[in-house]
């Protein structure tokens, strides 16, 4: 790992980290837990975002929409006890920040208590009030815009964005306005790769490519799918680099055969009592 990488990443580090002027590339990962937390600071990513991708790929649930913030605070929590270089970013859940600007700040501030460095929301121009709002309490915000999973059922399902001329217009207006608006970095997902360079081109702080093309400044991957462990066939733009699951499910099936065949446990891996011991419970 490089020393870059194991420095403390932070807002203002990531703010200005566009490829255009040389900078390396922004890799940010998906974790829910302390253990994927560390695994993922270990291995040198710049953000481990905690996702309401916990709901899917944690919690069993077929889309984000049955979580809340209780339970985003849950697991930024157990990610915080990692103490990752990585900059913490929390995503705020469906109805956290729909109702109200007072109450989308106060959501927000609870993801921040529980250990995240900035919080991510989804939308576009809709959102500006509660951007601003949040922003001016001091928090980091970050934007997520083109296939905005909270909005499955509106969209009809998990379906590539701006695929027309004005689709990507209205794209690109949304991402300079919530640039204006103070968010330090965007996730832009499932869009063509033309779009994803245009929005790209188009404003001063970092796109982060989820199925957009490989012109962002950076991409970012969901654990569960990067990992294989993951149920669900996974999307195009998912490069799998190891079969985590089959692994586990064979060193699992292999300790239930030890168990069952009477090699587990062996005498090496039994605590021994004296001889005295031993007798007097006879």
């Amino acid at each position: 790992m490089s020393e870059t990488a194991k420095a403390a990443v932070t807002v203002p580090s990531l703010r200005s980290r566009k490829r255009r002027t040389g900078a390396v590339p922004i890799v940010m990962v998906t974790a829910y837990d302390e253990p994927g937390a560390r695994i993922v600071s270990n291995a040198g990513v710049d953000i481990v975002l905690v996702g309401d991708s916990v709901s899917n790929n944690v919690l069993g649930h077929q889309d984000a929409l049955h979580i809340d913030t209780d339970v985003m605070v849950h697991h930024i929590a157990a990610v915080a006890q990692a103490h990752p270089h990585c900059l913490i970013v929390g995503d705020m859940p469906w109805m956290s920040y729909h109702l109200s600007t007072d109450e989308a700040v106060r959501n927000a501030a609870k993801l921040i208590r529980a250990g995240a460095q900035a919080v991510k929301l989804e939308g576009g121009r809709a959102r500006l009030p509660v951007i601003e709002a949040i922003i001016r309490a001091e928090i980091p915000v970050m934007g997520h815009l083109g296939l905005t999973p909270q909005s499955v059922l509106a969209m009809g399902g998990f379906k590539v964005q701006a695929r027309n001329i004005a689709a990507a217009d209205a794209l690109l207006d949304a991402a300079k306005s919530l640039e204006a608006a103070g968010c330090f970095a965007f996730v832009i997902e499932g869009v063509p790769d033309v779009v994803g360079a245009a929005v790209t081109d188009a404003i001063g702080v970092p796109t982060i490519g989820i199925g957009a093309g490989p012109s962002c400044d950076g991409q970012v991957m969901v654990f569960h799918d990067l990992l294989g462990l993951g149920s669900r066939t996974p999307p195009k733009f998912v490069r799998q680099y190891a079969e985590i699951g089959r692994i586990a499910t064979d060193a699992i099936a292999a300790f239930a055969a030890d168990v069952r065949g009477g090699s587990f446990p062996s005498d090496a891996e039994s605590y021994h009592g004296s001889a005295e011991l031993g007798e007097a419970l006879s």
